[in-house]
């Protein structure tokens, strides 16, 4: 038993801002890991100030925003080069990092894990190999000096030969075996004679490399001089001993190939070492599934071979466990191990025919690659079977746990698709799935794809429009109904967008909310609005129209709002009467019920405030009587139920006049919105509505296009 692998590194993000301490730290860790794996000249400090330099160089690996390979790979030629040279040594150095970077990129760990093994092994390959370059140098040397002193070369040759730690065999380029020494012997478990009575043939594995066949005869016919290759050979007893094995030609005085020297290396811990490190590479250590370095390695490798099979699909099937995070934060991360753990296993024996790989991708995400699929139906069927699967109650840590996942199912051809679009379309439907309530599963739908990500590039691009002035304000009048006047308009924002033209309010307001870009962009509106209204007042004086403009409810949420209104109309010019602020009834009332302050500072500065959309939100009167409000705009829906060509409806008639009544009782105004025929306007001004807008006047133009 080794020394217990010490916590170097904080999970937390600190740590990597102190990389000075952090090497300190997974220094400690790592010299108490290999501490007496490796014979070395130094003392603990100097062990310790040696693995420092190399954590510090780790980390930066860890950490850079491109990985050096070569770097890492000279870390493992270090430590071979300070004669920690046992494959405990490295193993341990590999368990060390495993644990100390298990917060960060698991491909990125893994890649720096097999370059520092790559490196640590050539060095021992290459070690190794000059030993075995002197021990031939020697050979050929005592057989090219002179006749006089052949009796002192063979000599010196055999004690060499029968003394080196590797095993080494001289066979006749027929293939019969000449010597071998007592390390061969050892390392197969046979006796000499044994050893000596064996053929080429005898020494031929399954498991030989493809290109060992044609090297060895190339070898034997004189047309090189030596090859090197990992091999394995079956000792006497039966087992597997993989072996470095180097084969050389001795030559005759005419150059003809006479000899054929083998030397091998026993590499059996180092192979088996390399074998737990390439399926540490690929597995996930919490439920060795397979993990997300394995499954996108394999659909890389399905991908790559479309073109030979046009007519091939795929699907995949991308599961999350749902509400995991309420069971790690409540019952603790132990029983949310235990219940990946019993996901996992499930999952590995209700999905388990060929061509399906069940994978880890993370946390409690997990994913379902099905090579060559016979189309959606069976994609589906093994999504539906993974949830059944899944649904069952898990019993960990003492709990019943009944538990749920959501499904993105997608499936395609393998033609034409590309790794990163296949499983942006898997996370988007995961994502459809876990919105439509979760438990289930969601199929992919291409058209619905393209619209999401029509919206999220809009999205994305928004902050970089408002930059390069892409967005404009257009203004639709709004009339009095008794004479036809303009006597305001309201302002609505345009997005000339490059790529889909023109976009109205409707494409990309709602997303301005979402990302809060609706503040800056709000505040830019205002100000672009008041700028014309102040044009327009001095002008045409008194004749000048009202400007009104909308506030969302998150710009009424933000606490620079009435600063922003008072800055603008100090910057435009524009007298505080001349402003209307157009809100919805969610805007106007806080969470409690009760107006925002923002809504009464914004009064006292002089504006009228106006509530929009009336009617499809509180619609409570009650309440307006407390509210700095001057007037009402009824929601479009309303004044729709005036149109119908038979007749208005009675029952929307009434209510009209009847908020319209109530409304002139308190003291406000009242505007009717989509108003679109002569006929609307005409029952609006018999209903004893104030102001009206809509298509039947005009729709929204340039400041050009309004008449005063």
């Amino acid at each position: 038993m080794h020394p217990p692998i010490m916590t170097a590194l904080s999970p937390t993000p600190t740590s990597w801002d102190r990389p000075h301490r952090a090497a300190e730290r997974l220094a400690r860790s790592w010299s108490l890991a290999i501490a007496g794996t490796s014979y070395v000249s130094m003392s603990g400090l100097e062990v310790q100030d040696f693995l420092t330099a190399l954590s510090t160089r780790l980390i930066h690996a860890l950490t850079a925003e491109t990985l050096d390979l070569g770097d890492v790979r000279e870390v493992g030629t270090t430590l071979v080069a300070a004669h920690f040279t046992e494959p405990t040594t490295l193993e341990r150095t590999v368990a060390v990092l495993s644990e100390q970077f298990a917060k960060a990129p698991t491909r990125r760990v893994a890649e720096i894990q097999g370059a520092l093994a790559a490196g640590y092994a050539q060095a021992l390959r290459d070690r190794i190999l000059d030993e075995q370059e002197e021990i031939r140098t020697a050979a050929l040397w005592a057989r090219a000096r002179a006749e006089e002193s052949r009796r002192v070369s063979e000599a010196r040759f055999r004690a060499v030969f029968a003394g080196a730690a590797i095993g080494m065999s001289v066979s006749t380029v027929d293939g019969v075996v000449i010597e071998v020494n007592q390390a061969l012997c050892d390392m197969l478990g046979y006796t000499e004679d044994e050893l000596r009575a064996m053929t080429f043939e005898d020494f031929v594995h399954p498991q030989d490399p493809p290109v060992a066949a044609g090297m060895f005869e190339e070898l034997l016919s004189g047309g090189r001089d030596q090859f090197r290759i990992e091999k394995p050979y079956i000792h006497k007893d039966g087992h597997q001993v993989w072996t470095d094995l180097v084969a050389s030609i001795i030559r005759d005085e005419d150059g003809e190939p006479k000899w054929l020297v083998a030397m091998v290396e026993d590499i059996t811990e180092r192979y088996l070492l390399q074998l737990r490190l390439r399926h540490q590479a690929l597995h996930d250590p919490l439920t060795q599934l397979p993990n997300r370095t394995m499954f996108f390695d394999r659909l890389a490798e399905l991908l790559a071979g479309a073109e030979e099979e046009p007519e091939s699909r795929v699907g995949v099937c991308y599961l999350d466990v749902d509400g995991f995070k309420v069971i790690n934060d409540t019952l603790g991360h132990d029983v949310g191990d235990q219940l990946l753990q019993t996901v996992a296993r499930r999952l590995a024996r209700s999905i388990s025919g060929d061509g399906q790989l069940v994978a880890r991708m993370g946390g409690d995400e997990f994913v379902v690659l099905i090579e060559r699929a016979g189309g959606t139906d069976e994609v589906v069927a093994v999504a539906e079977r993974a949830l059944d699967t899944v649904r069952a109650p898990v019993h960990v840590g003492g709990h019943e746990i009944s538990i749920s996942a959501s499904i993105g199912v997608v499936e395609q051809p393998l033609r034409g698709t590309s790794t990163g679009e296949l499983m942006k379309a898997a996370d988007t439907t995961l994502y459809w799935a876990k919105a439509d309530g979760r438990n289930r599963l969601a199929l992919f739908d291409a058209e619905r794809h393209a619209r999401e990500v029509t919206r999220y590039e809009l999205s994305a691009s928004m902050p970089a429009a408002l930059e390069r002035r892409e967005f404009f304000v257009e203004y639709q009048p709004l009339v009095r109904l008794g004479d036809g006047v303009t006597i305001g308009v309201e302002a609505l924002v345009r997005w000339r967008h490059p790529r889909f033209g023109v976009l109205g309010p409707d494409a990309f307001i709602g997303m301005a909310e979402e990302t809060g870009l609706i503040v800056p962009l709000g505040r830019w509106v205002l100000h672009e609005a008041c700028k014309q209204a102040a044009r327009w007042h001095r002008e045409h004086g008194d004749r000048a129209p009202v400007m009104s403009v909308n506030l969302a409810v998150r710009q009424m949420r933000d606490r620079t709002i009435v600063r922003d209104v008072k800055a603008i109309l100090e910057q435009t010019g524009l007298a505080p009467d001349r402003l209307q602020l157009e809100l919805t009834e969610s805007a106007v009332m806080g969470s409690g019920g009760e107006p925002t302050e923002a809504l009464n500072a914004l009064a006292a500065l002089g504006p009228r405030i106006a509530i929009d959309d009336f009617g499809t939100g509180y619609s409570n009167f009650a309440y307006l009587r407390h509210l700095p409000v001057h007037s009402l705009k009824l929601a479009g829906s309303f004044v729709a139920g005036l149109r119908p060509p038979e007749g208005a409806d009675p029952v929307d008639q009434k209510i009209i006049a009847a908020v319209i009544g109530l409304a002139h009782a308190l003291n406000l105004s009242v505007t009717a919105e989509g108003v679109e025929t002569a006929e609307q306007a005409d029952r609006l001004l018999a209903l004893g509505c104030d102001t009206a807008q809509g298509w039947y006047y005009a729709s929204a133009g340039p400041p050009s296009a309004i008449r005063l």
